[in-house]
């Protein structure tokens, strides 16, 4: 008895010391202190500093890598412009940075050799020094266009219906997308999970067809149902989802797959059906509108005004395929106790780095939480060379933020850097605060949990820039090339 005692604590001790591995890059992490002694660049010795500078240059010389120079806040004046940071001004909290974990993207990771799986699952979900820590993801709820097939979760030969769902199954998710989620979770439990449809079950629809065509309103009760029986499955899955949208770009009717819903349609739906249905199931997944381009702004708040659906939602999301990101402040100044979203934008393969980082950096991790966005998701988190895998019909050039090549080649792309000079040193749980706007120094502040300040700085100008960061009364100078972006903690 006391032999079997001994191994299964020893066996114990083994397993938790294989859990604390897969959960951070390295035990220190890169901001839990300002002069952290770990170094990702190969350089062991530190200036003194007061804050610490993470920059990316638009010629890519300079890729997510902390500067060795000293930023001490002194009360010197010069004539720079100047950032000021006002931690008294508070506004929305952050739910997270990151992308969409589509099917295809799992695919690609998971069919890596187990050793380079883990590693690069690590290196994007874990907090530690090596790590960006992607805190959000979305996942597509049946196939997106950007999985090898098309399916949902309850398929039917032609003629043929299911309204008591009894061949509902998450099978088509279990061979890859589902691995890989656990994975991430093992390294980053608190990561928030997006579920967004790209097309109901076509038997359901008007035209039953994966691409496009219209809800049938005899199966907004089936629909309802199939939503929450996606939910339940997860969870016994051990994964929870945080929140859905109720469509993937509903006013889209032209990729495969795709569903048309009208603001009307989308209220009627969510009043009558999947409102209730959540809270039959006692689900406490947020319900979010709308999915789709900053150009109809009018849509969610449409919905929004109808107050039988409006007590079922938590807010609205959006893309910036068309239309302006200021788009998300106006429904949240219609709206201000629902919240807003950015869940979508991709970089068209093969891509044009310097102005890619530009644009995106400037529009959605400063401008979309601005405007008052919790979270910012760029779109796909891998393809191959040839932007693959997808569906007949979906897109085509679609780049990864990272391109998974063969058995073990990883090439990390734009978006990961864009998304990881938020990922990387804004978690979960902190709080965006007052900075000022000044010359083309285009840039956004947090709060951490830790009480860390983040200040996310991009030179949106054609020339190398000077600049101040204040801070209560003391500044430290800095520079950023033309076209850079730099994190700064302290």
């Amino acid at each position: 008895m006391k032999k079997r005692l001994k191994i299964y604590l020893l066996g114990t001790l083994l397993l938790l010391a294989g859990l604390n591995s897969a959960y951070s890059c390295k035990k220190k992490e890169v901001n839990s202190d300002p002069v952290d002694p770990i170094d990702t660049t190969g350089n062991n010795t530190w200036a003194k500093t007061d804050v610490v500078f993470w920059q990316t240059t638009a010629d890519k010389s300079i890729l997510l890598k902390r500067q060795n120079i000293s930023l001490l806040f002194n009360t010197t004046i010069n004539q720079n412009p100047s950032i000021e940071v006002d931690t008294a001004l508070t506004y929305q909290p952050v739910d997270g940075f990151g992308c969409t974990l589509t099917g295809g993207s799992a695919w690609l990771i998971n069919k890596l050799p187990t050793a380079t799986r883990d590693a690069l699952i690590k290196e994007l979900f874990s907090t530690g020094s090596d790590c960006i820590g992607i805190s959000y993801l979305r996942i597509s709820i049946g196939s997106s266009d950007l999985n090898a097939s098309v399916y949902s979760y309850d398929d039917m030969p032609n003629g043929q219906t299911d309204s008591d769902l009894t061949h509902f199954s998450l099978e088509n998710d279990q061979a890859d997308l589902i691995p890989v989620l656990k994975l991430a979770l093992l390294n980053n439990p608190g990561i928030k999970i997006l579920g967004s449809p790209w097309s109901a079950p076509a038997w359901m629809k008007t035209n039953k067809s994966t691409i496009g065509g219209r809800l049938l309103p005899e199966y907004y009760d089936a629909y309802a149902r199939y939503l929450v029986k996606y939910i339940q499955g997860m969870q016994t899955e051990g994964i929870r989802i945080d929140a859905i949208t109720i469509q993937n770009e509903p006013l889209n009717p032209n990729n495969n797959p795709s569903m048309v819903m009208s603001s009307g349609e989308q209220a009627t739906f969510i009043k009558n059906n999947l409102g209730p249905a959540f809270q039959a199931a006692n689900l406490t997944a947020k319900i979010i509108l709308y999915d789709h381009n900053c150009d109809h702004p009018e849509y969610p708040i449409n919905i929004l005004n109808d107050a039988d659906a409006r007590q079922y939602i938590d807010g609205s999301a959006f893309h910036l395929y068309a239309g302006d990101i200021s788009a998300l402040s106006q429904v949240h100044l219609a709206y201000p106790d629902k919240n807003i979203y950015f869940t979508e934008q991709y970089v068209g393969g093969p891509g044009n780095f310097g102005p890619d980082l530009r644009w995106h950096v400037k529009n959605l991790i400063i401008g979309a939480t601005r405007n008052w966005s919790k979270n910012v998701l760029e779109w796909n988190l891998a393809s191959d060379p040839s932007y693959d895998p997808h569906t007949d019909g979906g897109c085509t050039t679609c780049e990864g933020a990272v391109t998974i090549a063969g058995s073990s080649s990883v090439v990390r792309n734009v978006s990961y850097y864009i998304m990881a000079h938020a990922s990387k040193f804004v978690p979960t749980g902190s709080v965006r605060i007052g900075s000022s706007i000044t010359s083309n120094l285009q840039n956004v502040a947090f709060k951490t949990p830790e009480g860390k300040k983040v200040l996310i700085v991009l030179n949106d100008g054609n020339m190398d820039q000077l600049f101040n960061i204040k801070f209560k009364g003391k500044s430290v100078t800095t520079s950023l090339n033309s076209g850079s972006v730099g994190t700064f903690i302290w």
